[in-house]
């Protein structure tokens, strides 16, 4: 997988930033990641869009508060119109099917729909597209790496020890397809109480930030395991949304401002680069 970014890969019309979302293994609330922080971005004045790239268990349309709706699709040119929901453009498999419907499908049909959602939909112009990578790293992920201008990573963890060794593999995949990975985000960091507001570290503590150390990457954000960030996602109004003067949507909304610090660093750093004479 040692594949360079470059004339292979194609960015998308009118996006300026493509950020993947990612984990190393599931169950981590990377989703739940991912759709707070393009609120939070959008929040900014952001121009946003959320590309749900899991297609065997896509979460964005009910998170989104956008189950049941289906896009429209331009009967010529076969271009879809994405959904849009709290100043986010969202586009998902799961718009396409029932909520009941299994996605038995193959490799290569998988990339190949990821690839239809992605180039085929009606973004317009957009300051960011964040894509909710699948957990782990599979066909998606390399398919992705191999055919879209990737911009940069955020890698999403809790801070146990099996997470943390899985978030490895990630930011080490990223490494190895060129793509830079701007930080890791680590939730479920501590337990808040509802009742008392008290602190505890189910997940062990300061994992993330030992793997941070040791990556050489940032730890970007800690986000507390919280029940109203959980029923804020299941009703469709994320935290963000929902209690946005809340510390957790505060947390999304700082974890917003160090994406845009980071991605304008990281473009500055690509025009300095010198061109070389032949």
């Amino acid at each position: 997988m040692g594949h360079h970014q470059g004339e292979d890969q194609k960015g998308v019309d009118g996006v300026r930033y493509i950020i993947a979302v990612a984990s190393g293994k599931g169950g981590v609330g990377k989703s739940t990641t991912a759709v707070n922080l393009a609120i939070a971005m959008a929040q900014s004045g952001a121009k946003v869009g959320l590309l749900d790239a899991d297609i065997y268990g896509p979460s964005i349309p009910l998170m989104m508060g956008l189950a049941g709706r289906k896009p429209k699709v331009d009967s010529q040119s076969k271009v879809i119109e994405p959904l849009e929901n709290f100043g986010v453009k969202t586009m998902s498999i799961g718009y396409m099917i029932s909520e009941e419907q299994a996605m038995i499908w193959r490799g290569p049909i998988v990339s190949g729909a990821i690839m239809q959602l992605l180039n085929d939909v009606a973004w317009g112009a957009l300051d960011y597209l964040f894509i909710d990578m699948p957990p782990g790293t599979g066909d998606i992920h390399l398919t992705l790496a191999q055919k879209v201008k990737l911009s940069a990573a955020i890698v999403v963890t809790t801070p146990q020890d099996i997470a943390l060794a899985d978030c490895r593999k990630g930011i080490t995949m990223f490494d190895k397809v060129h793509v830079p990975t701007l930080g890791i985000v680590e939730n479920m960091s501590m337990f808040i109480c509802p009742h008392c507001q008290g602190e505890t570290n189910i997940f062990d503590h300061g994992g993330a930030m030992r793997l941070a150390t040791e990556q050489k990457v940032d730890l970007l954000a800690q986000i507390p395991l919280e029940l109203a960030i959980r029923e804020a996602a299941d009703q469709g109004a994320p935290l963000a949304i929902m209690q946005p003067d809340s510390t957790s949507a505060q947390t999304y909304q700082q974890l917003a401002k160090q994406v845009q610090e980071k991605m304008a660093l990281l473009s500055r750093r690509k025009i300095s680069i010198p061109i070389m004479q032949e």
